[in-house]
């Protein structure tokens, strides 16, 4: 079992999401600004629901406490949101760093866990000084292997420049900065009692936040939930523009032998109706601007009759290098605006838009919400909100907006990765 909480770089109260993995016993607990989200949506249980878990929910925000061993901390640099895999194995890693080889003593301290709605501490089992306390919203991930419980919280930045994070390049992206990661490994019997504790604790604080905000846990029912889904319709105007055949084209375009094609591709987006990849930039001069029959945003569906749909965005990189020595190149593609027009219908407030937003980008997107309807994609940078620029607004502020947004929410987005390009952010690299 892995339990991975993800804190945001925002000032105000954040809460949380549930996130089921399909193929493994793994949750993901993401926080995300508040009012956004309910905090079991996910998995189909909203919070007129008892909260799941070992402990009672009072029990909870009193704190409880597992006796523990503390065998040892170390630290790790990891990317700013890494895989699950990773992040399991940033775990192994933690644990064989800290844990003694087979037959050697292993140095340990007996210790009491206490587990609350508010914090994490770790108290001398004989003494019961504090060795660690750590606020419940500071902890990333933790994940229990066997008997080993993986406490792992990322260091806190500054608002300034940071030595807790490391610019492998210059100028590199943000999901390329390397962060400290500090891991603090512990053996128990209740080692998995202690992880899903934890969870629990997330889902009891954010049902008492809902609580000390006015809002009733009991009117987020899920048949009222579902009820507004079933009347709105899915993807927005996709499917119109899809299905209209004026839209789809099949383009020949000539090139010389050993002539690169000159496009810059990047990924449509979870959450979008056919996941493809979207032309993002062309090289000057190059065979695909020379034919004069593509335009940016248009989303490339196949390549000399090989579909790109639903494939890795490396896959179809490596597909479109592999035309270099071809002379003819067929692509089916559909002509689409560089950016993506959305419409959320959100009747109360009560009801969670399900999608979180870190510095614009979306960065992820709960199945079957009324988000998903509207046409979100995760990945996409935020351009307009309800007519208004956000291109330059605050983190804090783009949230707001969105939690204060009721009724018809129009959003303006595209790709974050064509939007660096097309400002010049990133110089393209062009195949």
């Amino acid at each position: 079992t892995c339990l991975v909480m993800k804190p945001e770089q925002c000032s105000h109260m954040e809460q949380l999401q549930l996130v089921p993995c399909v193929q493994s016993v793994c949750y993901e607990l993401k926080l995300f600004p508040s009012v956004l989200f309910s905090a079991l949506c996910q998995v189909g249980m909203f919070l007129s629901s008892p909260v799941p878990g070992p402990c009672e929910p009072e029990d909870l925000i009193d704190g409880i406490i597992f006796a523990a061993n503390y065998l040892g901390s170390t630290q790790l640099l990891s990317e700013r949101n890494p895989s699950k895999n990773i992040r399991m194995m940033q775990a192994q890693e933690s644990v064989s760093r800290v844990k003694s080889a087979d037959g050697d003593a292993q140095t340990l301290t007996e210790v009491d866990l206490f587990i609350s709605t508010q914090r994490i501490k770790v108290l001398n089992a004989d003494t019961q000084e504090t060795m660690m306390d750590n606020a419940l919203r500071t902890i990333s991930y933790i994940a229990d292997i066997g008997n080993i419980v993986v406490l792992m919280a990322r260091r806190r930045m500054p608002r300034t420049a940071s030595q807790d994070c490391i610019e492998t390049t210059p100028g590199a992206p943000e999901a390329k900065k390397q962060y400290k990661m500090i891991c603090h490994v512990f053996e128990s019997e209740d080692a998995q009692l202690i992880a899903q504790s934890i969870g629990q604790a997330f889902s009891v604080a954010y049902q008492e936040f809902l609580r000390a905000n006015g809002i009733n846990p009991e009117d987020l029912s899920q048949k009222e939930y579902s009820d507004i889904i079933n009347t709105q319709e899915m993807y927005n105007d996709d499917l119109i523009h899809f299905s209209n055949s004026e839209n789809c084209k099949e383009l020949q375009l000539d090139k010389s032998k050993g002539e690169i094609l000159g496009v810059v591709i990047v990924e449509s987006g979870w959450g979008s109706i056919l996941p493809t990849v979207i032309l993002a930039n062309m090289m000057n001069g190059g065979p695909a601007a020379r034919s004069g029959k593509l335009s940016i945003g248009d989303q490339i569906m196949s390549i000399n009759n090989t579909s790109l749909v639903g494939l890795p965005l490396a896959t179809c990189q490596g597909i479109i290098k592999g035309l270099k020595n071809q002379v003819s190149v067929k692509m089916n593609i559909v002509s689409c605006p560089p950016v993506t027009t959305v419409l959320i219908k959100r009747p109360d407030l009560k009801y969670q838009l399900g999608f979180s937003v870190q510095n614009g980008i979306i960065c992820s997107l709960m199945r079957g919400g009324i988000a998903e309807r509207g046409g979100v994609r995760v990945g996409h940078r935020i351009i307009e909100i309800n007519g208004q620029s956000v291109v330059a607004t605050a983190h804090e502020k783009i949230v707001q907006a969105l939690s204060n947004s009721v009724g018809e929410i129009h959003m303006k987005t595209m790709p974050a990765a064509m939007f660096r390009l097309l400002t010049g952010q990133e110089t393209p690299l062009y195949i």
